[in-house]
């Protein structure tokens, strides 16, 4: 066997609360959220891992999320690198609408399509097989390699550039992919072997 990786998804954002498009906005945590975030952190504590490297987006929500987690196992100062490769998927028109007020602008099929189709867009924004064009890479020359070489890494950040994560870890189709339901600040362990292969996974719900 070969390393760890932990995927976290961002505690609830104040526009999850409100049921908004967020994507690219760089929206804050809620109270919910900064909860979920220390919950997250202290069952990783509680089974005493450790953290070699960690990694986030470019935005805010995962950013706190990460710095929360690592506070809780007593590794506030670890090295942490963000990057927008690992942002949320990007809504386009979407943002920063709420999703009723979109199903009564396009109709309730459309936006349906637009959230859980594999590779159809919204208006000017990404799919999640775009979102994975840039999270695939980034794994593959950033993030394994740590876990190739025996580390633990973390990484926290969104349902959709985590959903190309556990595609590219798990071999999870497009087509099944979509239907993926990530819970916010519910860690995921994977256990990987030494050729990159999926040794073990736990979801600490």
């Amino acid at each position: 066997m070969s390393g760890t990786l932990v995927l976290v998804r961002h505690g609830q954002s104040e526009w999850n609360l409100k049921n908004l498009f967020t994507g690219w906005r760089d929206i804050d945590l809620s109270a919910q959220g900064v909860e979920e975030a220390k919950a997250a952190g202290s069952k990783l504590a509680a089974r005493g891992i450790r953290f070699d490297i960690a990694f986030t987006s470019a935005l805010v929500r995962a950013q706190r999320t990460c710095a929360m987690i690592l506070d809780a196992t007593g590794q506030s100062g670890l090295t942490t690198v963000a990057n927008q490769a690992l942002n949320e998927r990007d809504y386009g028109d979407l943002n920063g609408l709420n999703k009723d007020d979109a199903r009564k602008k396009w109709g309730e099929e459309q936006v349906h399509i637009w959230r859980r189709s594999y590779a159809v867009p919204p208006p000017g924004g990404e799919s999640l097989k775009d979102t994975g064009a840039r999270v695939w890479p980034y794994y593959l020359h950033i993030m394994q390699p740590h876990v190739l070489r025996g580390e633990t890494v973390l990484v926290a950040a969104h349902g959709n550039s985590l959903r190309a994560l556990i595609m590219a870890i798990e071999g999870i189709s497009g087509d099944d992919i979509v239907k993926l339901e990530l819970g916010t600040g519910v860690p995921m362990i994977y256990r990987l072997h030494a050729d990159s292969t999926l040794a073990s996974k736990e979801i600490l719900s």
